[in-house]
């Protein structure tokens, strides 16, 4: 059989207790997506023949952020030197030259770092190579031992290390590099003779090295993370690591986009997803936030505090500001969405403008209609969900309430205030209010009346 480069084991089955939540560790949420789908995607760029993620019992949500790759489930939780050798099945129907342990947790950590890890590993011909955070500060990570020649002698745990060799400042990771030749019978000689009973991925180092092998370790470069804590690339296990590793993501996705042509005008208050897609020339204001679904093609400005999920905005259009656009909603070409307006499955057309004071739900509005302050579309009876279709050229006036199923033909207007319950016709005005009644005198006999009523309400009292 032919020799396959790379198989990549992903270990997702921890619950993350620290995160005291119900919701399991890799699906916390980093940039808008779980922290496993980070991972995979970083394991994808590195092309490898097969990956394989380890998942525990009851949990569908993961096996589903793993999809289309295939789950093994760890069924007790006895070490990942354990959670490793439930890969064995899934990868021993064909050789391997390396096999990759990551964790789904390790969000941060780049495909380049992965590459630079493997590439150690062959131009070495170590059996395993094992990925480090150089992390200056005490900590209570494992420590990685190397010798002058920089190779790896073994891992000590914070808590059983000397006073010398909690200075080193290489931490364990948990990263591997392995190879695939070897890693599936060392991982049958791990033993569980301590004090948790568990089986530790990290004594595959002592294995390979009393087998005569050699292993490496690799530090990770952090200068990317500009001044950040580098703590969460070695994994994150807690709500602080989650915060702190949003802000090095969404440094780096910042720094991408500057680099690809946006204008950020106050980058720390832009909060970007992961799969945030940004043309050229795309201004950004302060405080604008990205959920997941986001295209902006070419010359489109946000203003200030705007929050945009799930919509493509075409070129040139102008949103905001404070803003809100909801999932399957699509401004066209030169489009202006002002000021307190909210899109929720809605098309505006090209040049179409709905400047301030709307809601505009389950909507479709064509090319150059306008919209006045204070338009709802009532798409919602209280059971189904119904669409509001607006023509060309439609000129919707202030305060009209479009009470949906309802068309309005190319060139309508509506009278401001009106309630719209039917289809109106193309060139048509529609005025949907009550008629205006006047009253002479009435007004002044009224105020009159009631201060009597209320001087001889107050003698009583008396």
């Amino acid at each position: 059989m032919s020799l396959h480069r790379l198989a990549i084991i992903v270990l997702a089955a921890g619950k993350g207790t620290r995160m005291r939540s119900e919701i399991p560790k890799v699906m916390h949420k980093l940039a808008g997506q779980p922290m496993l789908r980070h991972v995979l995607d970083n394991c994808e760029k590195l092309e490898p023949a097969r990956i394989v993620v380890v998942v525990g019992p009851e949990m569908p949500d993961v096996e589903a952020a793993a999809r289309p790759y295939p789950t093994v489930l760890q069924a007790e939780q006895l070490g990942t030197g354990h959670a490793v050798a439930q890969a064995r099945p899934a990868l021993q129907d064909v050789p391997f030259e390396d096999i990759l342990v990551v964790y789904g947790d390790t969000a941060l950590i780049t495909a380049e770092t992965l590459q630079r890890l493997l590439d150690e590993r062959r131009r070495s011909g170590a059996a395993v190579a094992v990925l480090g955070i150089p992390v200056e500060t005490q900590n209570a990570y494992g420590r990685l031992l190397q010798d002058g020649a920089g190779n790896l002698l073994g891992i000590v745990e914070a808590a059983e290390a000397t006073p010398a060799e909690l200075g080193i400042p290489l931490c364990n990771c948990g990263v591997m590099a392995v190879d695939g030749a070897v890693l599936f019978d060392l991982i049958g000689r791990l033993s569980a003779d301590n004090a948790k009973g568990e089986y530790y991925l990290t004594d595959l180092v002592a294995l390979a090295r009393q087998d005569g092998r050699i292993a490496r370790a690799v530090a990770a470069p952090v200068d990317e993370l500009g001044g950040l804590d580098p703590k969460p690339l070695l994994g994150i296990d807690s709500r602080a690591l989650q915060a702190g590793g949003e802000a090095i993501l969404q440094q780096r996705l910042r720094a991408q986009a500057l680099a690809g042509g946006v204008t950020l005008t106050d980058p720390g208050s832009v909060f970007l997803c992961a799969d945030t897609v940004l043309g050229r020339d795309v201004v950004i204001g302060p405080h604008v936030v990205f959920g997941p679904g986001v295209t902006i093609e070419d010359g489109v400005e946000i203003k200030p505090f705007c929050h945009i999920e799930g919509t493509i905005i075409r070129r040139g259009a102008i949103i905001g500001p404070f803003a809100r656009l909801r999932p399957e909603s699509e401004v066209g070409a030169g489009a202006h969405v002002g000021n307190f307006v909210e899109l929720k499955n809605a098309w505006l057309g090209e040049a179409a403008k709905a400047n301030h004071l709307a809601y505009l739900g389950d909507t479709e509005i064509g090319a150059r209609s306008n919209i006045g302050a204070g338009a709802i579309t009532c798409n919602y009876d209280g059971f189904f969900k119904h669409r509001t279709v607006i023509g060309e050229d439609v000129f919707i006036g202030t305060n009209t309430s479009l009470v949906a199923p309802v068309t309005l033909g190319k060139g309508a207007s509506t009278a401001a205030g009106s309630v719209i319950t039917h289809d109106v016709a193309a060139d048509a005005f529609a005025i949907g209010r009550a008629r205006q009644i006047d009253k002479p005198g009435y007004a002044g006999r009224f105020r009159d009346e009631r201060r009597r009523a209320k001087a001889a309400a107050r003698g009583n009292k008396e």
